[in-house]
């Protein structure tokens, strides 16, 4: 069996051998720092050391504004450096440890300012946006069995998109002040997003598209189930329509945090697979499973029992282990790996989760 039908088979509840086995998330730079003092081996290069199955690898199709913002620095010292994004945001970033940016401006203040971004660097009908060797991508992977992905962190995004130009803070003001303004921004940024799927597919099979929300904190959702349905859904609605046109099987959320409560309108507009499910923010992938037997998962391994050691990582896969033998689920961790983590203590997680995974062929 092929990595992309071990894939395919498990997210859609058919026959399959086994999960896939491939750490999906990556250390932070100071855990791999750390790792090298604490003496990992200088030819373990990746964070995906054992063999692995390949996950889905996203072809290089520009879904973000394009011509491309330049990436400019307008201030750096020793602590921090205040930069432009590729969205045209500008951030400060810490230049020692790992901590969210402080997001200082945002591009669009006004309906000129939408009206003029729009203009300037949303037109679907670039054709910059399909240059690049997208083509040649899709025929390597497919010959390797590698399951192929249309969108990525942070381009193909619908709430993300309105987020990212209008700040977290006003995002969620204009819902109410502006709904107008939001959901022209969420439709025009759709209408990209299903040109591309469109353009793309009709000449390469894809196999998952992938949307990049972030959109749930601890607390739950950024929105409420009704303002998802309202505003969201209906941009899902069409990229599930040129998922189908397309003969596309997955459609593939990632939002941290808790999205207990818009779990079902996103089940509604065709997400059959989600992630991370992040166990600090209140999620349960067996609870999950056993409401949603429909949905695919990712993630749901306490990230946080890994700094703890050997005895506390057997103990967290043991308890999503009846998750994994439902079926429908990638066992992986719920986000990226802190520095607190030791070498040892990852090399026990993952040589513990490959064997459980492997055990089940």
């Amino acid at each position: 069996m092929t990595d992309r039908e071990r894939f395919l088979r498990c997210l859609l509840g058919q026959d399959v051998d086994r999960p896939p086995f491939y750490p999906m998330w990556s250390p932070w730079g100071r855990a791999w720092q750390r790792w090298e003092r604490e003496g990992k081996p200088a030819d373990i290069t990746s964070f995906r050391f054992l063999p692995h199955d390949e996950p889905p690898a996203a072809l290089p199709v520009r879904f973000g504004p394009w011509p491309p913002i330049e990436q400019t620095v307008l201030h750096e010292d020793d602590d921090h450096r205040v930069w432009i994004d590729s969205w045209g945001i500008q951030r400060r970033d810490r230049k020692h440890g790992e901590s969210m940016p402080e997001f200082v401006k945002f591009p669009i203040g006004t309906r000129d300012d939408w009206e003029a971004y729009r203009r300037e660097r949303l037109d679907p009908a670039n054709p910059d946006r399909l240059a690049g060797p997208w083509r040649e991508c899709a025929a390597e992977w497919s010959a390797r069995g590698i399951p192929v992905q249309l969108g990525n962190f942070p381009d193909l995004t619908v709430f993300g998109g309105v987020r990212w130009l209008l700040g977290d803070e006003e995002c969620l003001l204009a819902f109410y002040d502006q709904p107008d303004l939001v959901h022209d921004i969420m439709d025009h940024l759709t209408t990209i997003f299903v040109t591309l799927i469109d353009a793309v597919a009709s000449q390469v099979r894809v196999d998952v598209v992938h949307v990049w929300e972030d959109m749930c904190g601890k607390q739950g959702s950024l929105i409420s189930p009704a303002h998802w349905r309202e505003f969201v859904g209906p941009c899902y609605r069409r990229i599930k329509e040129a998922l189908e046109r397309n003969n596309i099987p997955i459609l593939s959320v990632d939002t941290d945090g808790n999205p207990e409560a818009i779990v079902p309108p996103m089940i509604e507009r065709g997400v059959n697979w989600l992630w991370p499910f992040e166990v600090a923010a209140g999620c349960d992938v067996n609870v999950y499973r056993r409401q949603y037997p429909e949905l695919g998962m990712l993630g749901g391994i306490d990230k946080r029992a890994l700094a703890v050691g050997p005895e506390a990582i057997d103990a967290e896969l043991d308890r999503v282990w009846p998750a994994v033998e439902a079926g429908r689920y990638i066992p992986d961790l719920d986000h990226l790996v802190p520095d607190d983590v030791s070498w040892e203590n990852y090399r026990h997680y993952c040589e513990a989760l490959r064997e459980r995974v492997m055990a089940m062929a």
